[in-house]
């Protein structure tokens, strides 16, 4: 992962209603949830809501998919695994280990 993607999502996450959308969704685990369930858990107007998931989706920490009137939203986990190792990968490094 490069240092500006490594960037760009954890400054989407640094938003208090992205992370607890997120959050709801990393929760939700594998199937995720649609959007009226995702609204009605968190207690954000639909305008609002969608206004976050696109900056997710943007980003790629999301993905989107319109299961025919239901649009479904997913954690996309290998995004996710990537940022958390980069995070990780060099931890202590310069201090001989941890």
């Amino acid at each position: 992962m490069k240092i500006s993607e490594a960037a760009r999502a954890l400054e989407s996450l640094g938003n208090e209603t992205r992370l607890g959308i997120f959050r709801t969704l990393v929760r939700a685990g594998l199937d995720g949830l649609p959007v009226g369930r995702l609204q009605q858990r968190l207690g954000i107007p639909g305008s609002t809501l969608s206004h976050h998931i696109g900056n997710l989706v943007s980003c790629k920490l999301v993905t989107q998919k319109r299961e025919g009137r239901v649009l479904r939203c997913t954690v996309n986990y290998t995004k996710m695994n990537a940022l958390v190792a980069y995070l990780v990968k060099e931890c202590c490094q310069d201090a001989g280990g941890c």
